[in-house]
């Protein structure tokens, strides 16, 4: 682990000279981030006092423990008459405490992770000086259908479950597999955790109101956010904001014309509101059907952050968030995209 996170950080080393004088200087914002650790709290109570020890708990956590009995496991708020509600934590605790245990050294020190998050968290105040960011970062170890990362009323909360390494044994078992593919389960690394962190704050500032457009719009507005990454973000490969593979990015840039082209050559499946024709372009997928192996699920996505990327350098005046609110319609006209 210590040599994958080392590795890591001579990338974003690298990554970052590249992009240096691109990006502002943040490093006098004050952005503090200390992360507290609930599932620590959480799975060291007693399960033969559960009930004192999950006061305890609440008292000790209390922007974010019912949030998580409620959201996460499912149940009523925790108070004196929550029979059923301690009953269904003392069963959790018991069913996941050998996760937990296997779990719980990947992540030892995570002083590494508040650095990353103080400086996307500083990116963000720089564009978005009034967003308020979140009183508290809480990790927690949920179901695995849990969500990776969530944004509550007074948290951020990081669900571990899904960042203890692709090679982790319930992600490689046949029940991990047939909830998260081997394309999707490869990116449950640490290294992915600021990204998503970040993606949640971008949705939080811009919630997505895709649904429903024509699959060009679609595109456009999910290309904005990764437009958006590359501002937040600008020391981390593109890989991990994309979640493609380097070959896969690679195949993408070497071959953006004929991509392009592909989807001018499809006819109006452009302006389709098809959900299926939809999905085969935006959203999880091990390869674009119609493309090579080699290409990536969520081409769609790539080809509108290029369109978003476009636009952008040809209207530098604009700040993110005015392109976020910018009509998809107005950025594709005025992109003129026509790749090679």
């Amino acid at each position: 682990m210590k040599k994958n996170l080392a590795l890591f950080s001579l990338i974003l080393f690298a990554s970052s000279c590249a992009n240096k004088k691109n990006a502002p200087d943040v490093s006098g914002i004050p952005v503090q981030v200390k992360i507290e650790r609930f599932d620590k709290a959480f799975f060291g109570v007693d399960t033969n006092n559960i009930k004192q020890g999950l006061y305890t708990v609440t008292k000790q956590f209390p922007y974010f423990a019912n949030d998580f009995v409620v959201n996460i496991l499912g149940v009523a708020p925790l108070n004196d008459t929550s029979e059923t509600s301690f009953a269904a934590c003392r069963g959790f605790i018991e069913a996941y405490g050998g996760l937990k245990d296997s779990i719980e050294p990947h992540f030892e020190n995570l002083e590494w992770l508040e650095k990353e998050l103080q400086r996307g968290f500083q990116f963000v105040k720089y564009y978005f000086p009034n967003y308020q960011l979140p009183l508290h970062v809480v990790t927690y170890i949920g179901p695995f259908d849990a969500p990776g990362v969530a944004i509550t009323p007074s948290a951020m909360a990081i669900g571990l479950q899904l960042y203890a390494g692709k090679d982790f044994s319930f992600y490689t078992s046949l029940q991990g597999q047939e909830i998260y593919p081997k394309y999707i389960s490869r990116r449950f690394e640490q290294p992915y955790i600021t990204v998503n962190c970040i993606k949640t704050i971008e949705e939080d500032l811009f919630p997505d109101s895709s649904e429903n457009k024509p699959l060009i719009d679609q595109m456009i507005d999910k290309g904005k956010y990764w437009y958006l990454s590359d501002k937040l973000l600008p020391e981390l490969p593109d890989s991990l904001k994309t979640g493609f593979t380097q070959k896969q990015l690679d195949w993408c840039k070497a071959n953006e014309g004929s991509i392009w082209n592909f989807f001018l050559q499809t006819g109006n499946e452009l302006y389709t509101i098809d959900p299926d024709i939809i999905k085969n372009y935006l959203g999880e997928a091990p390869n674009t059907a119609g493309m090579p192996e080699v290409s990536p699920g969520n081409i769609g996505q790539w080809v509108g952050w290029q369109i978003v990327k476009k636009y952008a350098d040809r209207n530098p005046d604009l700040t993110p968030g005015q392109l976020m609110k910018t009509d998809t319609k107005k950025i594709f006209d005025e992109a003129k995209y026509k790749p090679r």
